[in-house]
Protein backbone atom coordinates (compact mmCIF):
# COMPACT_ATOMS: atom_id res chain seq x y z
CA UNK A 1 0.00 0.00 0.00
CA UNK A 2 1.40 3.38 -0.97
CA UNK A 3 2.16 5.84 1.87
CA UNK A 4 -0.32 8.61 2.46
CA UNK A 5 0.31 11.90 0.73
CA UNK A 6 -0.86 13.80 3.83
CA UNK A 7 2.31 15.20 5.43
CA UNK A 8 0.59 16.70 8.47
CA UNK A 9 2.01 15.48 11.78
CA UNK A 10 -1.31 14.28 13.02
CA UNK A 11 -0.89 10.88 11.45
CA UNK A 12 2.46 10.15 13.28
CA UNK A 13 3.02 10.20 17.03
CA UNK A 14 6.80 10.58 16.51
CA UNK A 15 6.23 13.65 14.38
CA UNK A 16 3.95 15.08 17.02
CA UNK A 17 6.58 14.61 19.71
CA UNK A 18 9.27 16.18 17.56
CA UNK A 19 7.10 19.19 16.82
CA UNK A 20 6.20 19.60 20.48
CA UNK A 21 9.87 19.39 21.52
CA UNK A 22 10.77 22.01 18.94
CA UNK A 23 8.15 24.33 20.35
CA UNK A 24 9.42 23.77 23.91
CA UNK A 25 13.02 24.44 22.92
CA UNK A 26 12.02 27.54 21.02
CA UNK A 27 10.04 28.91 23.91
CA UNK A 28 12.85 28.06 26.36
CA UNK A 29 15.38 29.80 24.16
CA UNK A 30 13.22 32.88 23.87
CA UNK A 31 12.71 33.00 27.65
CA UNK A 32 16.43 32.53 28.29
CA UNK A 33 17.30 35.21 25.78
CA UNK A 34 14.83 37.63 27.37
CA UNK A 35 16.22 36.85 30.81
CA UNK A 36 19.78 37.43 29.67
CA UNK A 37 18.75 40.66 27.98
CA UNK A 38 17.08 41.89 31.12
CA UNK A 39 20.07 40.81 33.23
CA UNK A 40 22.49 42.64 30.99
CA UNK A 41 20.31 45.75 31.14
CA UNK A 42 19.58 45.92 34.83
CA UNK A 43 22.54 43.96 36.30
CA UNK A 44 25.57 44.38 34.04
CA UNK A 45 28.01 43.09 36.68
CA UNK A 46 26.04 39.88 37.19
CA UNK A 47 25.74 39.43 33.43
CA UNK A 48 29.54 39.87 33.09
CA UNK A 49 30.17 37.21 35.75
CA UNK A 50 27.74 34.85 34.04
CA UNK A 51 29.38 35.45 30.67
CA UNK A 52 32.83 34.77 32.18
CA UNK A 53 31.62 31.53 33.72
CA UNK A 54 30.11 30.37 30.45
CA UNK A 55 33.35 31.26 28.69
CA UNK A 56 35.35 29.18 31.21
CA UNK A 57 33.06 26.23 30.63
CA UNK A 58 33.07 26.45 26.87
CA UNK A 59 36.78 27.33 26.41
CA UNK A 60 38.03 23.67 26.28
CA UNK A 61 35.32 22.77 23.82
CA UNK A 62 36.09 25.83 21.71
CA UNK A 63 39.82 25.03 21.79
CA UNK A 64 39.19 21.44 20.74
CA UNK A 65 36.91 22.56 17.95
CA UNK A 66 39.46 25.17 16.79
CA UNK A 67 42.23 22.56 16.83
CA UNK A 68 40.10 20.21 14.79
CA UNK A 69 39.30 22.96 12.33
CA UNK A 70 43.00 23.84 11.97
CA UNK A 71 43.90 20.18 11.54
CA UNK A 72 41.27 19.79 8.87
CA UNK A 73 42.50 22.99 7.22
CA UNK A 74 46.09 21.74 6.93
CA UNK A 75 45.09 18.36 5.48
CA UNK A 76 45.24 19.61 1.86
CA UNK A 77 48.64 21.23 2.45
CA UNK A 78 49.91 18.07 4.15
CA UNK A 79 48.73 15.89 1.28
CA UNK A 80 50.28 18.24 -1.24
CA UNK A 81 53.56 18.35 0.67
CA UNK A 82 53.60 14.55 0.91
CA UNK A 83 53.11 14.23 -2.81
CA UNK A 84 55.85 16.76 -3.52
CA UNK A 85 58.25 15.14 -1.01
CA UNK A 86 57.49 11.69 -2.42
CA UNK A 87 58.23 12.86 -5.95
CA UNK A 88 61.38 14.67 -4.81
CA UNK A 89 62.52 11.61 -2.89
CA UNK A 90 61.98 9.41 -5.94
CA UNK A 91 63.92 11.87 -8.09
CA UNK A 92 66.79 12.02 -5.59
CA UNK A 93 66.91 8.24 -5.33
CA UNK A 94 67.07 7.90 -9.10
CA UNK A 95 69.84 10.50 -9.22
CA UNK A 96 71.74 8.74 -6.42
CA UNK A 97 71.45 5.46 -8.31
CA UNK A 98 72.78 7.08 -11.48
CA UNK A 99 75.62 8.66 -9.51
CA UNK A 100 76.39 5.30 -7.90
CA UNK A 101 76.59 3.60 -11.30
CA UNK A 102 78.80 6.40 -12.61
CA UNK A 103 81.03 6.06 -9.54
CA UNK A 104 81.38 2.32 -10.06
CA UNK A 105 82.18 2.82 -13.74
CA UNK A 106 84.73 5.50 -12.85
CA UNK A 107 86.31 3.25 -10.23
CA UNK A 108 86.53 0.37 -12.71
CA UNK A 109 88.09 2.69 -15.28
CA UNK A 110 90.61 3.88 -12.71
CA UNK A 111 91.59 0.32 -11.77
CA UNK A 112 91.78 -0.63 -15.44
CA UNK A 113 94.01 2.38 -16.06
CA UNK A 114 96.33 1.31 -13.22
CA UNK A 115 96.55 -2.24 -14.58
CA UNK A 116 97.23 -1.02 -18.11
CA UNK A 117 99.95 1.31 -16.85
CA UNK A 118 101.56 -1.61 -15.04
CA UNK A 119 101.37 -3.67 -18.21
CA UNK A 120 103.03 -0.88 -20.17
CA UNK A 121 105.78 -0.63 -17.57
CA UNK A 122 106.19 -4.42 -17.68
CA UNK A 123 106.34 -4.39 -21.47
CA UNK A 124 109.03 -1.71 -21.43
CA UNK A 125 111.02 -3.53 -18.77
CA UNK A 126 110.90 -7.08 -20.11
CA UNK A 127 111.76 -8.65 -23.42
CA UNK A 128 110.02 -8.68 -26.74
CA UNK A 129 106.24 -8.78 -26.48
CA UNK A 130 104.31 -11.25 -28.61
CA UNK A 131 100.75 -10.18 -27.77
CA UNK A 132 98.63 -8.71 -25.01
CA UNK A 133 95.55 -10.83 -24.33
CA UNK A 134 92.87 -11.45 -21.75
CA UNK A 135 92.70 -14.46 -19.46
CA UNK A 136 89.12 -15.57 -20.03
CA UNK A 137 89.10 -18.34 -17.41
CA UNK A 138 91.21 -20.01 -14.74
CA UNK A 139 90.95 -23.29 -12.83
CA UNK A 140 91.62 -21.75 -9.43
CA UNK A 141 89.33 -24.21 -7.63
CA UNK A 142 90.72 -27.47 -9.05
CA UNK A 143 93.86 -29.44 -8.26
CA UNK A 144 95.50 -28.31 -11.52
CA UNK A 145 96.11 -24.61 -12.12
CA UNK A 146 95.56 -23.49 -15.70
CA UNK A 147 94.54 -20.28 -17.41
CA UNK A 148 93.03 -19.77 -20.85
CA UNK A 149 94.16 -16.89 -23.07
CA UNK A 150 92.03 -15.51 -25.91
CA UNK A 151 95.07 -15.49 -28.24
CA UNK A 152 96.78 -18.39 -29.97
CA UNK A 153 99.10 -19.41 -32.75
CA UNK A 154 97.44 -17.04 -35.23
CA UNK A 155 98.54 -14.16 -32.98
CA UNK A 156 102.10 -15.52 -32.67
CA UNK A 157 101.77 -17.40 -29.37
CA UNK A 158 103.89 -20.55 -29.13
CA UNK A 159 104.41 -23.29 -26.58
CA UNK A 160 106.76 -22.47 -23.72
CA UNK A 161 106.50 -18.69 -23.94
CA UNK A 162 106.35 -16.87 -20.57
CA UNK A 163 103.17 -15.05 -19.56
CA UNK A 164 103.22 -12.03 -17.22
CA UNK A 165 100.64 -9.72 -15.72
CA UNK A 166 100.66 -6.26 -14.10
CA UNK A 167 101.61 -7.76 -10.73
CA UNK A 168 104.23 -10.25 -11.89
CA UNK A 169 104.82 -13.61 -13.54
CA UNK A 170 101.73 -15.70 -14.30
CA UNK A 171 103.23 -18.83 -15.86
CA UNK A 172 104.11 -20.20 -19.27
CA UNK A 173 102.17 -21.34 -22.32
CA UNK A 174 101.50 -25.08 -22.18
CA UNK A 175 99.99 -25.51 -25.63
CA UNK A 176 98.25 -23.32 -28.19
CA UNK A 177 95.28 -23.41 -30.53
CA UNK A 178 94.48 -21.05 -33.40
CA UNK A 179 92.93 -18.38 -31.15
CA UNK A 180 93.43 -19.74 -27.62
CA UNK A 181 96.33 -20.83 -25.47
CA UNK A 182 96.43 -22.77 -22.22
CA UNK A 183 98.76 -21.34 -19.58
CA UNK A 184 100.38 -23.38 -16.83
CA UNK A 185 100.08 -21.12 -13.78
CA UNK A 186 102.85 -20.66 -11.24
CA UNK A 187 100.78 -22.34 -8.53
CA UNK A 188 100.38 -25.61 -10.44
CA UNK A 189 102.21 -28.59 -8.97
CA UNK A 190 104.08 -29.13 -12.25
CA UNK A 191 105.41 -25.57 -12.43
CA UNK A 192 109.05 -24.86 -11.52
CA UNK A 193 110.64 -21.45 -12.14
CA UNK A 194 114.29 -20.48 -11.49
CA UNK A 195 114.38 -17.38 -9.27
CA UNK A 196 116.73 -15.39 -7.09
CA UNK A 197 116.29 -13.34 -3.93
CA UNK A 198 116.46 -9.60 -4.30
CA UNK A 199 118.21 -8.81 -1.02
CA UNK A 200 121.26 -10.94 -1.65
CA UNK A 201 120.90 -12.54 -5.11
CA UNK A 202 120.65 -16.08 -3.71
CA UNK A 203 119.31 -18.47 -6.42
CA UNK A 204 116.34 -20.73 -5.69
CA UNK A 205 113.48 -22.58 -7.33
CA UNK A 206 109.80 -21.53 -7.11
CA UNK A 207 107.66 -24.67 -7.28
CA UNK A 208 103.86 -24.65 -7.34
CA UNK A 209 101.92 -26.42 -4.59
CA UNK A 210 98.51 -26.71 -6.23
CA UNK A 211 96.76 -24.80 -3.42
CA UNK A 212 97.35 -21.22 -4.57
CA UNK A 213 100.79 -20.87 -2.95
CA UNK A 214 104.40 -21.51 -4.00
CA UNK A 215 107.26 -23.31 -2.29
CA UNK A 216 110.60 -21.50 -2.59
CA UNK A 217 113.38 -24.08 -2.35
CA UNK A 218 117.14 -23.88 -2.18
CA UNK A 219 119.18 -25.45 -4.97
CA UNK A 220 122.06 -26.51 -2.71
CA UNK A 221 122.48 -27.99 0.77
CA UNK A 222 123.21 -24.69 2.48
CA UNK A 223 120.69 -23.01 4.77
CA UNK A 224 118.38 -20.85 2.69
CA UNK A 225 117.60 -18.51 5.60
CA UNK A 226 114.18 -17.65 4.16
CA UNK A 227 112.57 -14.75 5.98
CA UNK A 228 109.02 -13.40 5.82
CA UNK A 229 108.87 -10.64 3.21
CA UNK A 230 111.73 -11.93 1.03
CA UNK A 231 110.97 -11.11 -2.61
CA UNK A 232 111.97 -13.48 -5.39
CA UNK A 233 112.14 -12.59 -9.10
CA UNK A 234 112.90 -14.60 -12.20
CA UNK A 235 116.58 -15.24 -12.81
CA UNK A 236 116.49 -16.09 -16.52
CA UNK A 237 118.25 -19.39 -15.93
CA UNK A 238 117.10 -21.98 -18.46
CA UNK A 239 116.39 -19.48 -21.21
CA UNK A 240 112.58 -19.33 -20.83
CA UNK A 241 111.57 -16.67 -18.33
CA UNK A 242 112.67 -13.07 -18.74
CA UNK A 243 114.85 -12.09 -15.74
CA UNK A 244 113.70 -9.56 -13.18
CA UNK A 245 109.93 -10.29 -13.23
CA UNK A 246 108.41 -10.46 -9.70
CA UNK A 247 107.35 -13.97 -8.75
CA UNK A 248 106.47 -14.34 -5.05
CA UNK A 249 106.91 -13.05 -1.50
CA UNK A 250 107.84 -15.39 1.36
CA UNK A 251 105.19 -15.81 4.06
CA UNK A 252 106.97 -17.75 6.82
CA UNK A 253 110.50 -18.44 7.93
CA UNK A 254 112.24 -21.52 6.57
CA UNK A 255 115.60 -23.17 5.98
CA UNK A 256 115.43 -25.54 3.00
CA UNK A 257 112.07 -24.23 1.74
CA UNK A 258 109.42 -21.71 2.67
CA UNK A 259 105.86 -21.01 1.52
CA UNK A 260 105.36 -17.88 -0.59
CA UNK A 261 102.42 -16.07 -2.12
CA UNK A 262 102.65 -15.21 -5.83
CA UNK A 263 102.24 -11.58 -6.80
CA UNK A 264 99.92 -12.54 -9.68
CA UNK A 265 96.82 -13.99 -7.98
CA UNK A 266 94.76 -16.37 -10.18
CA UNK A 267 91.47 -14.98 -8.86
CA UNK A 268 92.37 -11.44 -10.00
CA UNK A 269 93.92 -12.19 -13.38
CA UNK A 270 92.35 -10.44 -16.37
CA UNK A 271 95.02 -9.10 -18.74
CA UNK A 272 98.33 -10.76 -19.59
CA UNK A 273 101.33 -10.21 -21.84
CA UNK A 274 102.99 -13.08 -23.70
CA UNK A 275 106.75 -12.69 -24.21
CA UNK A 276 109.15 -14.50 -26.40
CA UNK A 277 111.27 -17.03 -24.57
CA UNK A 278 114.32 -15.42 -23.04
CA UNK A 279 117.67 -16.72 -24.31
CA UNK A 280 120.64 -15.64 -22.23
CA UNK A 281 123.62 -14.37 -24.21
CA UNK A 282 126.32 -16.95 -24.74
CA UNK A 283 129.35 -16.62 -22.50
CA UNK A 284 132.07 -14.46 -23.92
CA UNK A 285 134.91 -16.44 -25.45
CA UNK A 286 138.28 -14.99 -24.50
CA UNK A 287 140.33 -13.83 -27.45
CA UNK A 288 143.31 -16.07 -28.15
CA UNK A 289 146.63 -14.64 -27.09
CA UNK A 290 149.06 -14.33 -30.01
CA UNK A 291 152.06 -16.70 -29.76
CA UNK A 292 155.49 -15.03 -29.86
CA UNK A 293 157.16 -15.18 -33.26
CA UNK A 294 160.46 -17.03 -33.15
CA UNK A 295 163.50 -14.92 -33.86
CA UNK A 296 165.73 -16.04 -36.68
CA UNK A 297 169.29 -16.78 -35.66
CA UNK A 298 171.97 -15.06 -37.67
CA UNK A 299 173.62 -17.26 -40.20
CA UNK A 300 177.06 -18.61 -39.29
CA UNK A 301 180.06 -16.96 -40.91
CA UNK A 302 181.11 -19.33 -43.65
CA UNK A 303 184.53 -17.86 -43.64
CA UNK A 304 185.20 -18.95 -40.06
Amino acid sequence: MAPSKDRRPGFSRRAQYSLFLAYILGIAGAVMGAALLALSTFQPAAFAMLRAGVAELTAPVSGAVATGVRWLAVIPDTVGSYILVHDENARLRAQAERNSRALVIGREAQLENVRLRRLLALRDRTGEVVVAARIVSTTASSTRRYGLLNAGSWQGVADGQPVSGPEGLIGRVLYTGPNTARVLLLTDAESVVPVYRLRDGRPALAAGRGDGLIDVRTIDTADGDFRPGDVFVTSGTGGIFVPGVPVARVLHKGTDSAPARPFARPSALDVAIVHRAFMPPPPAVPAPTPSPTPTKKPAADDEQ
